[in-house]
């Protein structure tokens, strides 16, 4: 099934969705949840609240141009928040390290005069991102969208760690300037 017919199925409440997204996008749903809890069990079972928020979310949505995009959303709120009810020490560790990383880049969640509307915050990101050349943009996204390691993504596009650390420091400099551009202080 291609994802409109996923989709359909959803709306239509059958349940065959699910056994056809977890066919067509388990593996790499899981892995996404992997990335960020370091636990298997933990990402399977992420894996599998992510199908019932699919299915409890998908009327009224109707994602069937980007299905992977949501649910891949939904698996990210759902592995992060899975590791701050476990209070997992180390990894809160390594969330944290992207937290110094970007914080100088997008404004504080709880700072009221930058506090920013989802939709428009995300036009602005689709627009830094779109700007990009192909390999920063996946860069980017490898590092704080799945969570990558430097290690693995230098791997992943045979550069060298220093490269990758190099195009991260310049690509989140970049998006600090066009926040400050499109009127945003940071």
């Amino acid at each position: 099934m291609n994802d409109e017919q996923i989709v359909e199925a959803y709306l239509a409440r059958s349940e065959a969705a699910i056994a056809e997204t977890q066919s067509k996008y388990g593996s790499r749903l899981q892995n996404i949840s992997y990335q960020i809890t370091a636990d298997r069990p933990a990402a399977e079972e992420c894996e599998n609240d992510t199908y019932l928020e699919a299915w409890k979310s998908i009327p009224p949505h109707a994602p069937k141009t980007y299905l992977f995009a949501f649910l891949a959303r939904i698996i990210r709120h759902l592995s992060l928040n899975c590791c701050r009810s476990r209070s997992q020490l180390k990894r809160q560790a390594f969330l944290c390290e992207f937290s110094a990383e970007m914080e100088q880049c997008i404004p504080a969640p709880d700072d009221t005069a930058c506090r920013l509307d989802d939709l428009a915050f995300a036009g602005m990101m689709n627009r830094f991102l779109g700007g990009l050349d192909e390999k920063k943009r996946n860069i980017f996204l490898r590092r704080y969208w799945y969570f990558d390691s430097v290690a693995a993504i230098a791997a992943r596009y045979s550069i060298g760690e220093s490269a990758v650390k190099t195009t991260l420091f310049r690509t989140r400099k970049q998006l600090h300037d066009f926040l400050e551009k499109e009127g945003y202080r940071l």
